[in-house]
């Protein structure tokens, strides 16, 4: 059951599909609901976009494009900073339907409310710093200007776990560059991009220029619209497998791409590592989110020296978290998205632990309502193990040891994916050693979290293509000319 705030909210929401500026139901009628992970309830009945509605989002986007483009900057910006100080004055209602429709903890949420707003504070502000260059050829004989210019209509498909900060991190630089955008959030937690669309409405955003599809049928929806001609950017982020299927159908359009896909964190902790340092970094980067995020530590490879007083700290600090609903006072680890998470994360536990492994802590699903796995920990984690390979996605933290510097490189680039990495230690020149050998597009060092506004956001190998953040993260909206004109 819901209290009259969560129901006042949730009505509040739009249940239609935003199109050219108007808020309709789905063309065929078809409806789709949305769970209460923590209880398993239905909490709101919305559209159900089929091929038909996609079709009009995109010709609404496209519609929309020059005007949007021809927009001056610094009005481009500004509309971009009001929908920041809108998301500050309603950030406790996107906390709460955050809450309600993905599960994770009230003050998880208020964290991803700030930080999905500094994209939009970041990129109203790197709006009117676009920039090009003039001067002369290297014969003389002519000027070069480089303009750099809107890449145009966008499709952007974002994931369940940061339903908010996804949105911002893709809508945000995509409208500063002077682009318009058709978004589909996903199925298991839409509410919150509808919400951020209405608020988008109320910032002054024009009709067009951000259409929102929700739908159940991702495949039969997102096929027509990547291989409209009109299309020119496609934005990705989930799973490796899917990502590689986007990648196929963007092909023969030669569509813009960025995809920001899956990961398989190390967190690396050498023997003079500051212990408890490690220990705060070990537990922001492995529970935030109850795991549920591509920057999640899935590997925790620790020196042998200092691997038993990890696991022992470790194991004592999960034991005090609180599992329950995550708008209840005092919760540490809310639910799991769906059945498909618990039985996978359950999957990778027995699978350790008949290779050797032992559990210290958790290891077992909780009986519902709701779909909940406790947090974990895991000692003595052979390689081979599944858990090593597969990203997790749950609040499990798996511990394997090494003794050598080589041996923590080669086990933490033991894979094929490359977004982030962690390190712990208080030696400068090893430090710079790992920031030079881990193959990561990003890393942590002595640090637990890295995510922010200002930086390059993305991995290397197949952790995907492109930056979102950053002073890089616009030019992913962008293309370059290049002209030439007489001395």
């Amino acid at each position: 059951m819901t209290d009259t705030r969560e129901s006042d909210l949730l009505d509040a929401v739009p249940d239609g599909l935003l199109i050219g500026g108007r808020w309709r139901p789905a063309a065929a009628g078809a409806t789709l609901t949305v769970e209460d992970p923590s209880t398993g309830t239905t909490i709101k009945t919305i559209a159900d976009a089929g091929p038909e509605d996609g079709a009009a989002a995109l010709d609404a986007a496209v519609d929309a494009t020059a005007d949007w483009a021809a927009t001056p900057a610094r009005v481009r910006g500004e509309i971009l900073r009001r929908a920041f100080d809108l998301l500050q004055e309603r950030s406790e209602e996107f906390a709460l339907l955050m809450t309600l429709e993905m599960g994770k903890p009230l003050a998880e949420a208020r964290g991803e409310v700030t930080y999905g707003g500094e994209f939009l504070r970041w990129f109203s502000e790197e709006a009117v710093r676009v920039s090009g260059r003039y001067g002369p050829n290297p014969e003389g004989t002519g000027r070069i200007i480089v303009s750099q210019h809107p890449v145009g209509p966008c499709f952007l498909i974002t994931p369940w776990n940061f339903p908010l900060a996804m949105a911002t991190r893709k809508i945000a630089p995509a409208l500063a560059a002077g682009c318009t955008v058709v978004i589909k959030p996903a199925a298991l937690t839409p509410l919150t991009t509808l919400y951020f669309a209405r608020l988008l409405q109320d910032a002054g955003l024009p009709d067009g220029v951000v259409n929102v599809i929700t739908t159940s049928s991702s495949g039969a929806v997102s096929g027509p619209i990547i291989a409209d001609p009109r299309l020119r950017k496609l934005s990705f982020t989930g799973s490796t497998p899917v990502g590689q299927k986007l990648l196929e159908q963007a092909a023969p359009g030669v569509l813009r791409t960025s995809m920001e896909l899956g990961g398989n964190a190390p967190f690396v902790i050498f023997e003079d590592a500051d212990l408890d340092q490690a220990v705060g970094g070990a537990l922001a980067a492995k529970f935030r989110n109850i795991g549920q995020a591509c920057t999640a530590a899935n590997r925790f490879i620790v020196h042998s020296l200092v691997a038993d007083e990890f696991a022992r700290r470790v194991t004592a600090a999960v034991n005090d978290f609180v599992v329950g609903r995550g708008t209840e006072s005092g919760v540490n680890i809310g639910p799991l998205v769906d059945d498909k998470a618990v039985a996978k994360a359950e999957a990778l536990v027995q699978d350790a632990v008949s290779r050797g492994a032992e559990v210290t802590t958790g290891g077992s699903r909780i009986d519902g309502p709701g779909t909940f796995y406790e947090p974990t920990v895991l000692t003595g984690v052979a390689p081979g193990s599944d858990i090593l390979r597969e990203e997790i996605f749950g609040p499990v933290l798996a511990i394997a040891t090494f003794d050598t510097e080589d041996e923590a490189v080669a086990l933490a680039n033991d894979t094929e994916y490359g977004l982030v990495s962690y390190v712990y230690t208080e030696s400068l020149s090893r430090g710079q050693r790992m920031i030079e050998r881990l193959e990561t597009g990003m890393m942590g060092l002595n640090v637990g979290v890295v995510s922010n506004a200002a930086a390059p956001f993305g991995g290397w190998k197949m952790s995907g293509l492109g930056r979102e953040g950053g002073a890089e993260g616009i030019h992913e909206y962008l293309q370059t000319k290049y002209t030439l004109t007489p001395a």
